[in-house]
Parts: C-alpha cells; structure tokens; sequence
C-alpha cells in the first residue's frame, strides 16, 4: 500500500494518522519523527517537496483543490474526508459529494478511498447500506495490502458467524501490524471461536511487525 515514509523510508505505525501528518502540498504521509527532525533544524516547509506551509484552513483547501485538478487521487481522496466531515466556514458537510469523490480516487488507484467507500456501504453513509458492496471494497484494497480493510474483512466474516475466515483475515491483519486484530482474536478464543494457539501466533506476529 506504500505505508512508509517518502524521506526515511521506514514503515509508518497503526494508526497512521496518529504517526504521520498529510501533506497537502505534495499529497505525502510524512512520519512524525521526520517532520519533527526538519524542525529542529530551523526548516519549516514541507519536509518532502519543500513547499511553503499553509497558513490556514482556506490556504489548505486551496492547495488541496490544484493537485486535484491534476487528478491526482491521494488529493482527491482528501478532498473527499473534508467534504465527508465538512470544513467550518469553508465546506459544508456533503456525504453524497463524498463518495462521488472516493468513487473517482478509487478509479484513479488510492486504496484508501476504496477502504473509505467500503465504510460508507457498511454503515450506509450517503449509500444504501450494502455490507456485500462494503465486503467488495474492502476485499480490493486488502488485496493491495491495506491493514485496516483486511481487519474489516475478518468483521464481516464474523458478521456471517464465518467464524474460521474471520480468524483468518484477522490473523494477516495482525501479522501486518494492526493491534486491533490481536485484541479480537483474543476475544474469540475467551468464547471458542479461535484457539489459543492462534492468539498466540497472532500476537508473536504483531510484536514481530512492530
């Protein structure tokens, strides 16, 4: 999925939102460590493209809007978030303008915009619920290594009482560093539904990714 950090190339931790920042400028997840690193040295531009910072939400937004005018899907999947949650003063919150966005980043390859529109179908967010549609989605950005989407596999295997696939999709979410995977399949061997044994590999794979 190219979770890792243009500058270090290290892998970025889960969550990623909590360990790295968007850049707007560039459409690059930056990891905490090198943003604070060009800090310290008295460099406040983008890290990556060196890109003067926005001043405000509007300067953002802007920024935001010219990659997507170049079809730029990581910008357009953005754009999407803020129009989902809306921006005081700037973007009223428009669901359905959303999802017409993830669709097209989808199409232009961001697998984040096929995890997001796999949440929209599962929840029924500006789409009639369908959880086989979410099941597709989510399916399609697995496939291309998105952690949190094969997570939610395993939830709607466990949804069907597909006890053994959800295990499954737990366990490779595990192995690729997702904390959640490990705490649920826990859960599921206190009641019978994975084997203690599994939990342990789960959570030998998890300290392993870390």
């Amino acid at each position: 999925k190219g979770d890792f950090c243009p500058i270090c190339t290290l892998p970025i931790p889960l969550p990623m939102d909590k360990h790295s920042y968007f850049k707007t400028c560039c459409s690059k997840m930056i990891c905490i460590g090198c943003s604070m690193a060009t800090q310290k040295r008295g460099m406040y531009d983008c890290p990556f493209c060196r890109t003067p910072m926005p001043k405000d939400d509007a300067d953002t937004l802007a920024m935001v809007q010219a990659r997507v005018a170049k079809k730029d899907p990581e910008a357009i999947n953005h754009l999407a978030q803020k129009h989902f949650f809306g921006v005081p003063g700037l973007l009223q919150k428009d669901v359905r303008k959303a999802i017409k966005l993830w669709t097209e980043a989808a199409e232009l390859g961001s697998i984040d915009a096929l995890y997001h529109l796999g949440v929209a179908y599962y929840r029924g967010e500006g789409v009639q619920q369908d959880a086989a549609k979410a099941a597709e989605f989510y399916t399609k950005a697995a496939m291309q290594g998105h952690v949190v989407s094969r997570h939610n596999l395993g939830g709607c295997e466990g949804d069907k009482l597909n006890h053994d696939r959800a295990v499954r999709h737990f366990l490779i979410s595990a192995k690729m560093g997702c904390k959640d995977s490990v705490e649920t399949i826990n859960r599921a061997s206190m009641v019978g539904f994975a084997t203690k044994e599994q939990y342990a590999e789960a959570l030998k794979e998890y300290q392993d990714a870390a």
